[in-house]
């Protein structure tokens, strides 16, 4: 029996390996950096637990104590380290020689203690401060860690008991209980707690983070540290934490008062310096109120004499960058700054080219938000009650109020951000198969665009490219959209005359073979390749883009003779907005009715039938409207919507047939 072993003491440099310990095969035990933190404790608090040693050849093997020899012997070399030499006594427990049982006593002391509970670690940190006076500095060179290591463990033991004591009945998870140290207060993590138990309902970590959040703002988030300055100045409650970084400013309001008050100041400072009539702030980007403005964009003007110098300056030093960042061996570090520098040459070429005019800044204003960690600034917004009338029932689909079409309460359809980038996707793929069958509208485009480009030192529009890059065209669901216009393109791009461009021949003969084209041949390839450049883009008004707006509508007065809304569309939009189409848009208000029931899916399959092949059941009136209908962004000649008269739509029961 172990306890009837005699206790001897044994110097440190007596102390050897013993073959009976099951660790001995185990040298990476026994590395310094497996140690580092026994060797901490037991410079500070030596050997607690004694060695299990036995004689062999004169010293004394270690059956079991295999790490504790390791740490001394790292003491004993760290000359640094008091009190430890070969010479040094350590207590030990003895085995006879004659004992049989020595490799179970080495196996029972390695595999019989417990491991210690992650929570009774964190209360043992807690209670070395609360109750032994011990600093976290103090704790941290006792067991060979960081002070930031030390504190992480006492905030989660410095929880409130009763949320601890959950954890360790396992009504919680740990990780829950770790959520709780997000707030410093103890009052506050009880309260949060009792809340979201109240029903006796699953707690997630990540819903207790998030109701946190809503009790104030940690210094080190953005917020916290935009505004932090000013809050204390204020006087503003903070509630603080071991961790600095997780100190809590309590006062959410004053917090919101801050950002207004900064990001208003910001806004201000950008409408007068550019001119506009009006300054606002929104703490949180919000894309459905954003969606209600309208916008104003700078057109282009002629610089005065100084200005005119300076574009000539630039133009000249984009031609030198130019020629230095086409040098291969240019390191990336050195590229980047070279891109960066004409990025910012073309930003000040743009801004003296281009201007708001008078009535433009008469109505336009800056709002300032907060995203990102950084102040953003919205300029050239129109308020929803200064846009023309027009704009406004163009930016509803048809004009008036949107009502629910199965009388439920319902909100106006704002498109989400993710929806709109591919909706103007979509829309310049079908600009871009127009504008092919229309070559020689779309030549003369690309050679206005590029002799005014040249010769009139100012771009006629931003709207296409002539740079012989093909443009990259995004889309969440590129394999789901209408394939329409990207068929019309391939049947162009078919019909191309190629033979000039046989890669066997010289750029030289290549060149004089493009130039024996005819002019028709000519027309169709800069059509593909401007068609190919264009951008992504919506319908444009006269003030923001003349030349486009007009053009588009000339080349694509019909969006759907390019592009057929289909499932992929739909199942994007809300189960109310599609009834509202259905009923309001379409004339198909019994129709909806019935759907009202029916799932989302069923829906959009019925909108997905519908649309790529219209129902013989339709009137007249709501077939030309099926034919006609697509996205308030997506019209070219802003007829897009028609609205039926009720009194015309088709019975409900044939509802259930095309739905099936």
């Amino acid at each position: 029996m172990t306890h009837a072993l005699k206790s001897v003491s044994v110097s440190i440099g007596d102390l050897t390996s013993h073959p009976a310990n099951v660790r001995s095969n185990s040298p990476e035990t026994y590395e310094t950096e497996a140690t580092v933190h026994l060797t901490a404790s037991i410079g500070v608090l030596g050997i607690i637990q004694p060695l299990l040693v036995q004689k062999i050849d004169g010293k004394f093997g270690v059956l079991a104590g295999g790490r504790r020899r390791a740490a001394l012997n790292e003491l004993v070399a760290d000359k640094t380290a008091k009190g430890f030499t070969n010479k040094t006594k350590i207590g030990c427990r003895l085995v006879p020689d004659n004992c049989d049982v020595t490799t179970a006593l080495s196996l029972a002391e390695n595999i019989t203690q417990a491991p210690m509970n992650a929570i009774d670690e964190f209360e043992a940190f807690a209670r070395m401060m609360e109750v032994d006076g011990q600093s976290p500095e103090t704790i941290a060179k006792t067991f060979g860690t960081t002070v930031a290591a030390v504190k992480g463990r006492l905030r989660y033991g410095l929880i409130h008991p009763d949320i601890r004591a959950a954890a360790r009945a396992k009504t919680i998870t740990l990780d829950t209980m770790k959520a709780f140290a997000d707030h410093p207060s103890q009052a506050v993590q009880l309260e949060v707690y009792e809340a979201l138990t109240g029903d006796e309902s699953y707690v997630q970590a990540y819903t207790v983070r998030q109701v946190l959040k809503t009790r104030g703002v940690q210094v080190s988030d953005d917020i916290g540290a935009f505004v932090r300055e000013e809050y204390v100045a204020r006087g503003g409650p903070i509630a603080a934490d071991l961790l600095e970084e997780h100190s809590v400013l309590e006062d959410i309001a004053l917090v919101e008062v801050i950002m207004v008050e900064k990001l208003t100041a910001a806004a201000e400072v950008a409408r007068a310096e550019m001119g506009f009539a009006w300054a606002d702030a929104m703490v949180r980007y919000d894309y459905a109120t954003m969606a209600e403005y309208g916008r104003v964009y700078p057109g282009p003007i002629e610089p005065d004499a100084a200005g005119q110098k300076r574009v000539d300056t630039i133009t000249e030093e984009l031609e030198k960058l130019q020629l230095e960042m086409e040098d291969e061996n240019l390191e990336t570090d050195a590229y980047n700054a070279l891109y960066d520098r004409v990025d910012a040459l073309e930003e000040e070429a743009r801004e003296l080219q281009e201007a708001y005019s008078a009535d433009d800044l008469a109505q336009g204003g800056v709002i300032a938000s907060w995203s990102n960690g950084k102040i953003t600034l919205h300029v050239g917004l129109v308020r929803p009650e200064d846009k023309p009338e027009a704009t406004a029932q163009g930016a509803n689909g048809g004009g008036g109020e949107p009502t629910d079409a199965v009388g439920q309460d319902t909100d106006h359809i704002v498109y989400p951000a993710s929806l709109t980038q591919d909706l103007k996707t979509e829309r310049a793929m079908a600009l871009g198969a127009a504008m092919t069958l229309h070559p020689e509208t779309t030549l003369d485009l690309t050679l206005f665009k590029l002799v005014t480009d040249v010769l009139g030192g100012m771009s006629a529009t931003h709207g296409i490219k002539v740079d012989a890059r093909k443009e990259y065209r995004s889309h969440a669901k590129m394999d789901e959209i209408d394939s329409t216009s990207l068929e019309q393109v391939a049947e162009a791009h078919d019909a191309l005359e190629l033979s000039w461009a046989d890669e066997a021949k010289s750029p030289a003969d290549q060149f004089a073979s493009f130039r024996a084209l005819d002019q028709g041949e000519k027309a169709k390839l800069v059509a593909y390749a401007t068609a190919s450049t264009t951008q992504s883009c919506f319908a444009r008004s006269v003030q923001s883009d003349s030349l486009m707006h007009d053009f588009e509508i000339e080349v694509m007065p019909d969006m759907r003779a390019h592009w057929t809304p289909n499932a992929a569309l739909f199942s994007r939009f809300k189960k109310a907005w599609l009834l509202k189409i259905l009923g309001e848009e379409l004339g198909l208000a019994q129709e909806a009715v019935t759907l009202a029931s029916m799932s989302k899916k069923e829906i959009v399959a019925f909108c997905d039938k519908l649309f790529s092949e219209p129902f013989a059941t339709l009137t007249e009136a709501q077939h030309a409207a099926v034919a006609a209908w697509c996205p308030p962004m997506m019209q070219t000649t802003g007829g897009g919507v028609l609205v039926v008269d009720a009194e015309e739509t088709a019975p409900a029961e044939t509802v259930q047939a095309k739905a099936a």
